[in-house]
C-alpha cells in the first residue's frame, strides 16, 4: 500500500504540473480569442455607420442634385451596403469561431491530458518500480538473505560481418527497470553484499579459528601435563625392565613421542606467530626450505624469479607454512614423484605480493574433500591431526595474505599462497 500511496502521489503531481499549466493557457486563450474577435469585426461601428449614412443619403438625395452628384451618392450608397454586409459577415463568423476555438481548446486540453497523464504514469513507474524493487533489497539485505539474481541478456538478432563472409555477430541485451542510475545503484548494492558477505564470512571464520585455537592450547597443555612423568618414568623403565618388557617399553615410547608430537602441532595452531616482524627474503626462504624438505628420491623444480620483493613477517611463521605443504606434498607423491615450487611477482588488492606455488603430481583430493582441507583436525593420514594445512593458513592470514588450492584425482594438487609484500604494519598478532 506504500509503494501504491506513493505512486498515485507521484502521478497526481506530474499530471498537475502538465494539466494546470495547460488549462490556465486553454482558458487564457478562448477568453481572450472571444474577446478580442467582436472587435476586430466592428459589428457595433458598422451598424452605427450604416444608420447614420442611410439618414445622410436620404437627406441628400431630396437636396436638387446634378447628374454627377446623385451617381456619386448612388456610388456611396453601395460601397455603404456592401461595407456593412462584410462586417456583419465577419460578425457571423466570428460568433461561431469562437464556439470553434473553444471546443478545439477543449479538444486540444483533453488530448493534452491524456498524454500528460500517460507520461506521468510512465515517469511514475520508472521511479516508484525501481524504488520498490531497491527498498525490498534493503530488507533482505537486513535479514542476511541474498539479493535476487541479475537479468538475463536475451539474443536481440543475429547479423553477418562483410556480407555473408564474415562471422555471426550476436547482439544481446538485459531488460533493466528505470533510469541508468538505479542501475548504477543496483550494481553498488550487490557489490556492498558481496563485500559485507565476505567479511561475514571472515568474522565467522575468525571466531572459528579462535574457539579452535583455544581447544588446541587447552589440548596441547593436558597432553603435556601428564606427557612429561611419563617420559621421566620410560626413561627408568629402559634400564630397569627384563628383555621380555623391552618390546612394550618401545611401544610406550613411541606413542609418547607422537604424543609430544601432537601436543606441539596444537600448541603451534594455538598461538599467532609471536615476535616483531622482519623483512623476509622470500626467494631464499622458498629455495632452503624446499631443498631440506623434499628427499632426494623426488625431483624438484624450483621456480623463482629474481628480484623478488621482501615481505614484511616472520621468518619462522612464513616456512612454518610452507613445511607443512611440503610434507603433504612429499606424501601424495611416493617415493618417485615430482614436485613444483614457484615464487612469483604477483598483486594482491592492487598491491606487490609475493605468490608462492607448491605443485605435485600425487594422488589429487577429491572434489568434495577440497573445500574442507584447510578447516582444523581434517585428515587422511593414519595418525596425523589434521592442522599442518590450518596452521598454514593461520600464519598466511596473519600476514593479510590469501589461499587458494586446487586439485584433480589422479593428477595432483596445487597450494598457493599469495602474501602482499609492503604489509610491513599489517600483520596481525590476535
Amino acid at each position: 500500500m506504500n509503494q501504491l500511496r506513493f505512486r498515485t502521489r507521484l502521478v497526481l503531481i506530474l499530471s498537475l504540473f502538465a494539466i494546470v499549466p495547460a488549462v490556465v493557457l486553454t482558458l487564457l486563450w478562448s477568453g481572450t480569442v472571444s474577446t478580442v474577435l467582436p472587435f476586430i469585426t466592428g459589428q457595433a461601428a458598422w451598424d452605427s455607420v450604416a444608420a447614420s449614412g442611410e439618414r445622410a443619403i436620404a437627406a441628400a438625395r431630396q437636396a436638387p442634385l446634378t447628374a454627377s452628384q446623385r451617381r456619386a451618392v448612388d456610388a456611396h450608397e453601395r460601397e455603404l451596403r456592401t461595407s456593412v454586409e462584410q462586417a456583419r459577415r465577419y460578425s457571423f463568423l466570428a460568433e461561431r469561431t469562437v464556439r470553434v476555438i473553444a471546443i478545439a481548446g477543449v479538444l486540444a486540453l483533453l488530448i493534452l491530458t491524456g498524454a500528460a497523464s500517460r507520461v506521468a504514469g510512465h515517469l511514475s513507474r520508472q521511479l516508484s518500480r525501481p524504488l520498490d524493487e531497491l527498498v525490498r533489497w534493503t530488507d533482505l539485505i537486513g535479514h542476511g538473505e541474498p539479493l535476487p539474481p541479475p537479468p538475463e541478456p536475451t539474443l536481440v538478432s543475429k547479423t553477418r560481418k562483410n556480407g555473408d563472409e564474415g562471422p555471426m555477430i550476436e547482439v544481446t541485451t538485459s531488460r533493466v527497470r528505470g533510469a541508468p542510475e538505479f542501475e548504477t545503484l543496483r550494481r553498488s548494492m550487490r557489490e556492498m553484499v558481496s563485500e559485507l558477505e565476505h567479511g561475514r564470512q571472515q568474522a565467522v571464520e575468525a571466531e572459528r579459528l579462535h574457539a579452535f585455537r583455544e581447544s588446541a592450547r587447552r589440548v596441547a597443555h593436558e597432553i603435556k601435563n601428564p606427557l612429561t612423568p611419563i617420559r621421566f618414568a620410560l626413561a627408568r623403565l629402559r634400564g630397569q625392565a627384563p628383555s621380555r618388557l623391552q618390546e612394550d617399553v618401545d611401544v610406550i615410547a613411541v606413542e609418547s613421542d607422537r604424543l609430544d608430537r601432537m601436543a606441539k602441532s596444537f600448541a603451534e595452531f594455538g598461538r599467532l606467530p609471536e615476535g616483531p616482524p622482519s623483512e623476509v627474503d622470500m626467494g631464499e626462504l622458498v629455495r632452503y626450505t624446499a631443498r631440506s624438505c623434499v628427499p632426494a628420491g623426488i625431483a624438484l623444480d624450483l621456480q623463482i624469479d629474481e628480484n623478488l620483493p621482501r615481505v614484511y613477517g616472520h621468518n619462522g611463521a612464513l616456512a612454518g607454512a610452507l613445511t607443512n605443504v611440503l610434507l603433504n606434498a612429499v606424501d601424495a607423491s611416493g617415493a618417485s614423484g615430482r614436485i613444483t615450487v614457484s615464487a612469483r611477482l604477483a598483486k594482491l588488492a592492487g598491491r606487490d605480493a609475493v605468490r608462492i606455488t607448491v605443485a605435485d603430481n600425487g594422488i589429487g583430493i577429491a572434489p568434495d574433500s577440497l573445500e574442507r582441507i584447510w578447516e582444523p583436525y581434517v585428515t587422511n593420514k593414519p595418525g596425523g591431526t589434521g592442522l599442518g594445512l590450518s596452521i598454514a593458513r593461520q600464519a598466511i592470514w596473519a600476514h593479510n595474505g590469501t589461499v587458494n588450492a586446487a586439485s584433480t584425482l589422479g593428477s595432483g594438487t596445487e597450494i598457493q599462497f599469495t602474501i602482499p609484500a609492503d604489509g610491513a604494519s599489517a600483520v596481525r598478532t590476535s
